[in-house]
């Protein structure tokens, strides 16, 4: 019997609550078709409802919210990272994830592999104006710096004009490039994450 694929999603909207965001609806668009690919997609973890502390250790103290959600990430096989775009770059929300995430470069086991080794990230990413491509960047770089596995084709995103008025979350059709993109997203991620749990890195 074919054990099925998990993934965790993450939203690092500057919101703690609220209406759904640009982020949410893109996640759904990429649980969308990863559930094409037999992957479960966890409810996704909106960070700044939790009290994740600052800091880059995996646990900062009483009323830190953030082992619990690292030990959610990490029983996943796939990562769906979610940021919005503010001033051309991931939310500060994105950035306080990644500087947790640095806590796995000391956190290695007997073969000097860190816990986020042999599982898959990938992000979907929004905003109204251009730095999908820079966010990306960043987010990568990041991930793949403290263990993670980045795919081919690991980025869904949607740009709006500069300066324009309408978020993802309303537009009346979705664009099929965005469509095409997530087919391909999921599909990329999934093989690799069953790849990975089947033939682990070595270290």
């Amino acid at each position: 019997m074919t054990v099925r694929l998990t993934a965790a999603a993450i939203n690092c909207s500057l919101s703690a609550k609220g209406r759904a965001s640009s982020t949410d609806a893109m996640l759904a668009v990429l649980a969308e078709h990863f559930a094409a690919h037999d992957v479960v997609v966890g409810k996704p973890i909106r960070i700044a409802a939790h009290n994740v502390k600052w800091g880059v250790t995996s646990g900062e103290g009483a009323g830190d919210d953030w082992p619990a959600i690292r030990e959610q990430i990490l029983a996943a096989d796939i990562l769906i990272f979610g940021t919005p775009i503010w001033m051309g770059q991931p939310s500060s929300v994105a950035k306080l994830v990644l500087e947790r995430m640095d806590a796995f470069l000391d956190e290695t086991d007997d073969r000097e592999r860190m816990p986020s080794y042999s599982k898959v990230a990938v992000a979907a990413i929004v905003g109204n104006e251009d730095g999908a491509h820079h966010v990306s960047s960043q987010l990568f770089q990041s991930l793949n710096d403290v263990g993670w596995t980045i795919p081919a084709v690991a980025a869904c995103y949607w740009v709006g004009e500069a300066m324009g008025s309408v978020d993802f979350k309303d537009l009346e059709h979705r664009p099929r490039k965005v469509t095409e993109i997530a087919k391909m997203v999921a599909a990329n991620a999934a093989h690799l994450a069953r790849l990975l749990r089947d033939a682990p890195y070595p270290g």
